[in-house]
């Protein structure tokens, strides 16, 4: 008995350890040469910053400063930063299916159905820097925690903050 709670202890331990962001990076990318950065000019449609957008920029630039980057003109940065929140679907089951069975002795009859499902939509973060004189990504993290759409926006901007600490945690990567 006390070698299943300690081996559901380790399990639970090192759950809590699973990181929730994702890194990539080039490993041939001299992340020592890089100085200064400014935000990609923005491919899309609007001329405005959304909500979420303006908090991934301010824990962007916060973290990046923490690495002793400088922000500059886009002319004269070595690394361009460039952000999106890609947003999926999942499905999502609420409540608990419901259930109906008879029988005597060894048989039995039963039917069910499934608990209800809606489809939820949520945003996973991605950051990527670009080396701009090469105009290839060097370094790129993703978030495995999804802005929601019933989040208040005290949670989502705390929710952006801690995300964005996390994958800078990874930057710049050790080479080793």
């Amino acid at each position: 008995m006390a070698r299943l709670l300690i081996a559901a202890l380790v399990t639970l331990a090192m759950t809590g350890c699973a990181s929730n962001v994702v890194t990539d990076y080039n490993s041939t990318a001299a992340f020592s040469d890089y100085s200064s950065w400014a935000f990609a000019p923005s491919d899309g449609d609007s001329s405005f910053i959304s909500l979420d957008g303006s908090r991934v920029q301010s824990a962007v630039e916060r973290e990046l400063n923490l690495k002793s980057l400088r922000k500059v003109e886009e002319s004269e940065a070595d690394l361009l930063v460039s952000w999106r929140i890609v947003e999926e679907e999942r499905l999502e089951q609420t409540g608990v299916g419901v259930g109906l069975g008879f029988g005597t002795g060894n048989f039995g009859w039963g039917l069910s159905a499934p608990p209800p499902v809606r489809e939820v939509k949520e945003g996973k973060l991605v950051v990527e820097l670009a080396s701009k004189s090469s105009k290839e990504v060097v370094w790129r993290a993703a978030s495995r925690r999804y802005l929601n759409e019933n989040q208040s926006p005290e949670k989502r901007g705390k929710l952006i903050d801690e995300v964005v600490t996390e994958m800078f945690t990874k930057y710049p990567p050790d080479l080793d």
